[in-house]
């Protein structure tokens, strides 16, 4: 019976399992095809040149005995690099095994990432001329655990990221994806993560970069025809941190390309945190594959602070800079500036820069004073809690009737308006109006909102319910 390159390779493995572990063997290789054989040369395809690279240095003595066996001494191996051919020209790399075969075969194991010298990767982040062996994390160290401050809405994807600082690529918030409005603390979170992973594992390499750099540094690799020490600079990498993965919307290329290296980062256990304004089924344009696989490990929401972790944010700020005012004013401002961080703080240092410039004790008339214009935008900006008491006091139904999970038909229907509204009326994502909305998901959302535009156009009784709810929000 004629050799074939399906029958050499299948036997080929067949001896390659007895030597090393079932992890090595699934990992490294399950995913090779055979795909040509002439003569003593068998062609096999891999799924990127990483995965070459790894397999000529940590089996390279297991494929040389394994393929002299079925074609002798003068067998030869060519890679056909799946990923290569998708970026770049085709570019098969081929390796002749050497005939001796005296060297003793040890079972391998797959236990250490690929670490290569940097002198031979081109360092997106190195300006021209300049030489740096190691590679700069990029973190800000004024964004770590210790300011930022944990409350409701945000000590899931808080307690998540203290644990991958614990095992980086150890947990199953593998990736972790953080999302939500913004000035809600996504960045700082992610830097706080990078920032304590080097903490605890000065030997990890870290990066944290925005997804409008990576999108840059690809199309600089592209024109310079240096593609493939991009992606090979990035494969580098144990901890990678992603901020605004939105960003790639619409980017097919530099999708393709992130795709791999994704890929190749989740296969050998390292850890990825990506953030983004909104959540995974909400990003528009962006490859399903990629959708899937930003949902493998945790979607944490950072919502919008309660008054607890406003009140909190306000203390510890004002520790942080020695400075005391009236706890009344604190209070005044934890209850007025509700949207997101940088807006609290900033109405602080308002008060503070008003204080210093007339000379005047911080009071809480001089804080109603200075921050007069800052509240009443605040109030004029329509939030899901409003729209909420609109619609139950529109229907006098109790807030908690709407919030909890009965199917009467006229809570149903509040609540599905109050869902069509707060889409509507808001920039919220449909899993973060879900959650606010009763704690459903953001199918739910979408099926509301349908619902209520489909009874609008077949139902006038209900269009005048939506009519009347539309003025009263508006008129806010």
């Amino acid at each position: 019976m004629s050799k074939t390159a399906a029958s050499v390779w299948s036997n080929c493995l067949e001896f390659i399992q007895d030597n090393i572990s079932p992890q090595a063997y699934t990992t490294w290789f399950e995913p090779i095809k055979a795909i040509k054989l002439d003569k003593s040369i068998l062609t096999i395809q891999v799924p990127s040149k990483f995965f070459y690279e790894w397999l000529e240095e940590h089996y390279i003595k297991l494929l040389k005995v394994s393929l002299q066996k079925e074609l002798g001494s003068d067998a030869k191996l060519v890679y056909s690099i799946v990923m290569d051919q998708n970026i770049s020209k085709k570019d098969p790399y081929t390796v002749k095994i050497p005939s001796s075969n005296k060297e003793k075969l040890k079972p391998q194991e797959l236990n250490a990432p690929l670490h290569l010298e940097s002198s031979k990767v081109k360092n997106p982040f190195i300006i021209p001329g300049l030489q740096k062996i190691k590679i700069d994390s990029q973190l800000n160290i004024h964004f770590n655990f210790d300011n930022f401050i944990e409350g409701e809405t945000n000590r899931l994807a808080r307690s998540a990221g203290k644990a991958i600082a614990k095992r980086p690529g150890g947990t199953s918030f593998n990736p972790l994806f953080i999302y939500g409005g913004v000035g809600l603390g996504k960045t700082h979170l992610a830097h706080a993560i990078g920032l304590e992973v080097k903490e605890k594992h000065p030997e990890k390499t870290v990066l944290y970069v925005d997804m409008q750099k990576f999108i840059q540094q690809y199309a600089e690799a592209s024109r310079s025809n240096n593609r493939n020490d991009f992606i090979h600079f990035y494969q580098m990498i144990d901890v990678l941190i992603i901020d605004d993965v939105q960003f790639l919307s619409g980017k097919k290329g530099t999708q393709e390309v992130f795709f791999h290296i994704f890929n190749d980062l989740h296969q050998r256990g390292n850890q990825l945190i990506l953030t983004s304004d909104k959540p995974p089924v909400d990003i528009q344009d962006m490859e399903q594959r990629l959708i899937s696989r930003f949902k493998w490990g945790l979607s944490a929401d950072l919502q919008a602070p309660d008054y607890d972790l406003r009140y909190n944010i306000l203390k510890h700020k004002l520790e942080k800079d020695g400075m005391e005012i009236p706890e009344e004013v604190i209070e005044y401002i934890a209850k007025n500036i509700k949207t997101n961080f940088r807006e609290l703080e900033g109405a602080l240092n308002s008060l503070m820069a008003q204080s210093l410039l007339n000379k005047k004790e911080i009071t809480l008339e001089l804080a109603e004073r200075a921050l007069v214009t800052l509240i009443q935008t605040q109030r004029k900006e329509i939030s899901i809690d409003y729209i909420q008491k609109v619609v139950c006091d529109y229907f006098k139904i109790p807030l908690e009737k709407v919030q909890s999970k009965t199917r009467k038909r006229d809570i149903v229907q509040a609540r599905q308006l109050a869902m069509f509204f707060a889409k509507k009326y808001t920039n919220a994502s449909l899993a973060s109006i879900g959650t606010q909305i009763g704690k459903r998901d953001h199918a739910t959302v979408l099926h509301a909102c349908k619902t209520v535009k489909n009874l609008s156009e077949t139902d006038k009784v209900f269009k005048g319910y939506v009519d009347d709810l539309r003025r009263k929000i508006s008129a806010e």
